[in-house]
């Protein structure tokens, strides 16, 4: 490997060793570790098609990836050989880790979910590839200047990748925009002519993903855009230099940004584009491996399986359609059941403002030969509903209908995605229960079996042997390495909680884990941390369901009382992590409001020793991966009914934090499984809070029965935190006016259960005990099980362990 890595340098990055950098040895490092990527994938393709297995298309508008190099080489068993290689060359590996950027093709849960499933599906050798967009900038890097949200460009890709490989040659031409024209063949059936579209180019780049112990090497492809002409040199010539490369430009903003602001109809339009181009560029690519290996498109639904990660990529339903019907000649009820039999939809929301709905004035001027299918296949079903149920007409089909029809006619994407799915599933217990039976209950009850269940999981060979490999250590030296193929096995642990010298050392490490945070904390901000305080950690993008104000609430609250003269039972410090969407002004207020807390807690002497606040910028996967092993006690406190599952709480539980949450997403069956007596839980449950507001609930009356609540509310308009009065005035309102997510009536019962995790943790042995036990009962959080439940269930595929 020390050969490869130096041969690397010089022949394909054009360096000498003696004057390369970290970033050069990191790369020359990535290159070869990729080559050995390649061979792999080669070798389990072949294996693959010898066995001719059902292949599974993955898609997603994000892959939260992050760093790459670490985890490929545990996974290759390649880490101590690449030490001693670079160790030889005078080179410190954890440097080179240090040096790789994240990936930033993702936001948050979504995307790591998708990061997470590519593991387990190489893992379990499931013959499956991803399919996304390889954007040139991500989300965007947050910075924190005058306690604000500042938004800059995320040059993750500013030079290429190592990891990626482009594959000009495979490049696919995708139409859009242009005209109807209609018309009628031989036989005087109706035979429209999709003319005078342009032409997009989609070019694909592979990303090789390993499994554990390198099992299996799937790929996940990333389209990028460009235009099919980059040049017109008769406009160059006439002096137009700038329109000479226009259309260039315009076809490259498609994969130029990870959800570009939708709040202008042009970013609608290059939105929409988006989804288009990635369900347009993955079925080429479906068809083309199906080509290879059978010939009867009539058989497609039996080695293809095509899955929907949230409403996004919907319109593969229509494109699989316009293909079948309109390349292939297929009849119309045979596409439809080879479409529906193919495709399946896992819906991650049950939030209004995050069910995609595009204007058809949108998808006409982009799409029109789609818009004309998209009426076609709702005539035909609205159809048969009416003769199937005709005293329901009046209800039923405003709710069925794929389009919106209440003000300006709108496209519902989850209702595509529903109906051109033959399995539909939500990602925990509860928000499938609700997905069936509040968001879609008219389809439930015209196709049930439809409707399935698979809880979201995390990969434990990331987010526990990799995160926190001292405390992986410890478990495999307890319970021998069979934990890494099936975490399950982990209850073996719960042998050990009454074992002091076990609890001991599993203290131990958590205290070097929130030492390193410390550290990192110091080396960012200068701030010095004591480690031997409770680390309470609030890390998810900010939304006012996930109610981090509620979090905010009860510092204000707590700290007017230690300036009282209260005690606490232990030091804290609350950590916050996480992005506000650019627009969305009230989750951007509740960040600033963090930020003016820890400020004002600083400025009191009579608090700051006792709680600090640490708001950790610019959160991302290499940051989690510092931020969760040392974690105490994880907010999970959403509004129950919101969260649709949450895999934060199953990556805290899992390296040893107890979690304090509301009966929400996945946290009920965590709760489960770890025992009520180690989950902190407060709130109302859905029943309760749908009867709370249908009885007419005002906040006021619950503040008028808390004075303390109250003065810490009235902190948001005093001058105390900001010296603008009116800064947080849109955050009072909504408390005392309207409060939609609940945080007042759950505020007293969050307190308690504060009161008593604080408690609890000045018992320190008592408490690791508690920790032990939870994480015993974790292993089945794996998104290995979860993976195997979608072949069993949802693609009907081979699944390896």
């Amino acid at each position: 490997m020390q050969r490869q890595v130096v041969d690397a340098l010089r022949h394909r990055l054009g360096i000498e060793s003696a004057a390369a950098n970290t970033r050069d040895w990191f790369n020359a490092l990535a290159l070869v570790v990729r080559d050995r990527l390649y061979d792999a994938y080669c070798q389990t393709y072949q294996r693959h098609c010898q066995q001719q297995r059902k292949r599974v298309y993955y898609l997603s508008m994000e892959f939260l990836i992050g760093q790459s190099l670490r985890f490929n080489l545990q996974n290759l068993g390649l880490y101590a050989t690449a030490q001693a290689a670079l160790a030889a060359e005078g080179q410190d590996l954890e440097a080179l880790f240090d040096s790789e950027p994240d990936a930033a093709l993702g936001n948050g849960g979504l995307g790591r979910l998708a990061a997470c499933f590519m593991d387990s599906l190489a893992t379990l050798d499931v013959a499956a590839s991803g399919h996304g967009i390889k954007y040139e900038y991500g989300l965007f890097r947050q910075l924190i200047i005058n306690d604000q949200q500042i938004e800059k460009p995320d040059e993750w890709h500013a030079t290429a990748s190592p990891w990626m490989v482009q594959h000009q040659t495979q490049s696919m031409l995708i139409p859009i925009y242009g005209r109807i024209e209609h018309g009628f063949d031989a036989q005087g059936n109706y035979n429209p002519m999709w003319l005078e579209w342009k032409v997009l180019l989609g070019i694909p780049n592979d990303y090789y993903v390993s499994g554990g112990e390198g099992k299996g090497v799937n790929r996940l492809r990333l389209y990028h855009a460009a235009a099919s002409d980059s040049f017109d040199i008769a406009i160059f010539n006439q002096g137009d230099y700038l329109q000479a490369v226009g259309e260039k430009i315009s076809s490259e903003n498609i994969s130029k940004i990870l959800y570009p602001s939708d709040e202008i109809l042009s970013g609608k339009e290059l939105r929409l584009t988006q989804e288009y181009f990635l369900v347009a560029c993955t079925v080429r690519d479906l068809l083309h491996d199906f080509f290879a290996e059978h010939d009867d498109i009539h058989q497609l639904s039996t080695w293809a399986a095509v899955h929907i990660n949230d409403t996004h990529p919907a319109l593969i339903v229509v494109e699989l359609m316009r293909v079948l019907v309109d390349e292939y000649r297929i009849g119309w009820d045979e596409a439809w059941s080879l479409t529906c039999r193919t495709c399946s939809f896992t819906n991650h929301t049950l939030m209004a403002e995050a069910l995609e709905c595009w204007s058809l004035t949108l998808v006409e001027r982009l799409l029109p030969r789609h818009l004309q299918l998209i009426y076609e296949i709702n005539h035909r079903f609205l159809t048969a509903v009416s003769r199937g149920y005709p005293d329901e007409v009046a209800r039923l089909l405003p709710r069925l209908s794929l389009i919106d029809e209440s003000g300006e006619k709108r496209l519902r994407m989850v209702n595509l995605a529903t109906l051109g799915s033959h399995r539909v599933n939500g990602v925990s217990a509860i928000h499938s229960a609700l997905v069936r039976d509040l968001l879609l209950p008219q389809f439930s009850r015209l196709s049930p079996e439809k409707f399935v269940n698979q809880t979201n999981g995390i990969s434990h060979r990331r987010w526990l042997h990799l995160a926190n490999p001292h405390l992986a250590a410890l478990f495999t030296e307890l319970i021998g390495p069979d934990w890494l193929d099936d975490p399950r096995r982990l209850t073996a642990l719960s042998a050990y909680c009454a074992d002091d010298q076990v609890v001991d050392r599993i203290r131990r490490i958590k205290s070097d884990n929130k030492l390193a945070l410390s550290n990192e904390v110091y080396r960012r901000y200068r701030l010095a941390l004591d480690p031997l305080a409770m680390f309470d950690v609030h890390a998810k993008r900010f939304h006012e369901y996930k109610r981090q104000l509620l979090n905010v609430l009860h510092i204000i609250y707590q700290y007017q009382r230690i300036q009282e003269g209260a005690e606490l039972a232990t030091p804290k410090i609350y950590f916050f992590a996480g992005k506000a969407a650019p627009r969305y002004t009230l989750a951007k207020l509740i960040l600033q409001l963090v930020n003016c807390v820890a400020r004002r807690i600083s400025q009191l002497p009579r608090v700051n020793g006792v709680i600090r606040v640490i708001f950790l910028e610019d959160y991302s996967v290499s940051l989690a991966e510092r931020l969760i092993p040392a974690c105490d006690l994880s907010e999970q406190i959403s509004m129950a009914g919101t969260e649709a599952s949450g895999t934060s709480n199953m990556k805290f539980a899992m390296n040893g934090a107890l979690l304090i949450g509301t009966l929400d997403g996945a946290n009920i069956e965590i709760r489960e499984a770890v025992g009520a007596e180690n989950f902190y839980l407060f709130g109302h449950d859905t029943l309760q809070i749908a009867q709370l507001k249908a009885q007419g609930y005002r906040p006021y009356e619950v503040l008028r029965q808390q004075p303390a609540l109250q003065a810490a509310i009235d902190t948001l308009i005093s001058g105390e935190l900001c010296a603008d009065r009116t800064r947080f005035r849109p955050l009072y309102e909504m408390l005392t006016a309207t409060d939609y997510y609940m945080h007042l009536v759950d505020f007293e019962g969050y307190r308690q259960a504060q009161q008593q995790a604080q408690s609890d943790f000045s018992q320190h042995r008592e408490w690791y005990r508690r920790t032990l036990q939870g994480m015993s009962q974790m292993g089945g959080f794996s998104s290995d099980y979860t993976i195997e439940g979608y072949c069993r269930d949802i693609w009907h595929c081979v699944s390896q362990r």
